[in-house]
């Protein structure tokens, strides 16, 4: 890469963000650092245009459900490598990041040498997943093949279904009329294939990081 490189951390601790954006002008000449503390402003950043080399992403954001943000990124934003930056390390947390598409995983708890390295790897087009053994599920695999159908708007809804919003208030929120919102809930339940809004919830929720990962 001959040009200084630019990346988006996505994570909503301050102090956090401010130690991996050190660590990167450390290790990359003229690097240009961007930041984003939720879901929604992490949008915003990714719609005006810039373009961004690398994405380092928690996956516990506001606005977020586990791995819902890294689907979102992998369905709009295919060609931005993502790699995962998680206190959550866990050998399933870390599978279930590479099966979703993401480009490598860092554990929080890692040393900056070892982001330094994991983040070389993947601008380089190779993946880091340092001492993990990827174990493929059908049902992750089933799974984001039912989410990927959405459009970037019926994701927003299903976000908002998930946090028990009714049409009135994601109407507000997404700043639609309600009717709009009524036809987006009938699609995105009939695409996803839930016969309620409850249904589509939990299936949200299966996003989420499981505490007890390492039972499955």
């Amino acid at each position: 890469m001959t040009h200084a490189p630019t990346f988006l951390i996505a994570d909503d601790h301050p102090m956090f963000r401010s130690a991996v954006a050190h660590a990167l002008g450390s290790e990359f000449d003229g690097a240009s650092v961007r930041e984003a503390a939720s879901r929604s402003a992490l949008e915003k950043m990714l719609e005006d245009g810039t373009e961004f080399d690398l994405m380092l992403l928690d996956l516990t954001m506001p606005g977020a459900i586990g791995f819902s943000s890294l689907l979102w990124l992998r369905s709009e934003y295919p060609d931005l490598p993502v790699l995962v930056i998680s206190s959550n390390d866990r050998p399933r947390t870390v599978r279930r990041a590479q099966q979703f598409g993401a480009a490598g995983f860092v554990s929080k708890a890692a040393p900056v040498e070892t982001l330094g390295k994991a983040v070389r790897h993947v601008m380089q087009g190779e993946l880091w997943f340092e001492a993990t053994s990827a174990e493929r599920s059908e049902r992750d695999a089933e799974l984001m093949s039912r989410l990927a159908q959405l459009t970037p708007q019926q994701f927003r809804v299903l976000m908002l279904i998930a946090e028990g919003l009714l049409n009135k208030q994601i109407a507000d929120r997404l700043g639609l009329a309600e009717n709009t919102v009524k036809i987006h809930v009938t699609a995105v339940l009939s695409k996803l294939n839930c016969r309620s809004r409850t249904q589509a919830a939990v299936l949200v929720k299966t996003l989420d990081i499981d505490e007890e990962d390492d039972l499955e």
